[in-house]
């Protein structure tokens, strides 16, 4: 029970790393609420899970983040955690990227959890062990064909977590990230359920694996309990070893 009477809001929880991530979190004592949007699944997500209630939100609203800390202080009695997982995916090359696609990835993976963080940062402040946790990708520092937004907005989330740590430390608040490998969720399913595709990407990691959802929420249960105290401004790769060689 490493997060027993903590409160958490997880984005992005309808599926992959942000269920499993809920899901961890209420099995280690955590009230929790859980948010996505409402075309998600996100209910049906929760419906036999104890300790987690659900807040249908397209973070991208103008009201969005006064409305998500509202419900956490209604339904949660306040904040001691927020995991900015929400993200989108896409591709395209550079010179026939629309604008939509660059700001649609933009506003998703970064200004979304820029505003709900800054919306939750004075209820953060009244907590005894305040984290901030994001989701980037190890494509914050490497990159492939097409991924302008998707990386741009990723090594976003790497300087504006390291800044939050700073400036927000002297309130005892820490801020991290963590950066996924090559994991099988909702987002990469299409490709990874091509056999070969799947087997390309577990040869690139050092353990031979796909990752799994559950790996990186034990890495953000890590970071998120009384273990990380001290850890702050630091971004956790969660890959199996894949960024080991080029």
């Amino acid at each position: 029970m490493r997060l027993n009477g903590r409160r958490a809001i997880v984005t992005g929880a309808a599926s992959g790393i942000g269920k499993a991530t809920a899901t961890l979190f209420a099995e280690e004592g955590a009230r929790v609420l859980a948010v996505d949007r409402a075309d998600t699944g996100l209910a049906e997500s929760y419906a036999d899970l104890p300790g987690v209630s659900v807040l249908e939100r397209d973070l991208t609203d103008e009201g969005a983040p006064d409305s998500v800390i509202d419900e956490a202080k209604r339904s949660l009695g306040g904040l001691d955690i927020l995991y900015n997982n929400a993200g989108v995916s896409g591709r395209a090359k550079f010179d026939e990227m629309s604008d939509e696609i660059w700001t649609r990835i933009i506003d998703v993976n970064l200004t979304a959890g820029y505003r709900l963080t800054r919306a939750a940062v004075e209820t953060l402040k009244e907590s005894p062990a305040p984290r901030i946790i994001f989701t980037a990708s190890v494509m914050a520092r490497m990159t492939d064909y097409g991924l302008a937004a998707y990386c741009a907005s990723k090594a976003g989330i790497g300087g504006l977590v390291r800044t939050l740590a700073l400036d927000l430390g002297k309130y005892g608040i820490t801020a991290n990230y963590v950066e996924p490998g090559a994991i099988v969720t909702g987002m990469t399913q299409s490709a990874f359920s091509d056999p070969h595709i799947a087997e390309v990407w577990a040869k690139k990691s050092a353990l031979r694996r796909l990752g799994e959802p559950l790996d990186l929420a034990r890495a953000v249960l890590f970071l998120a309990s009384d273990d990380a105290a001290f850890v702050t401004g630091h971004g956790l790769v969660v890959d199996g070893g894949l960024t080991l060689r080029t």
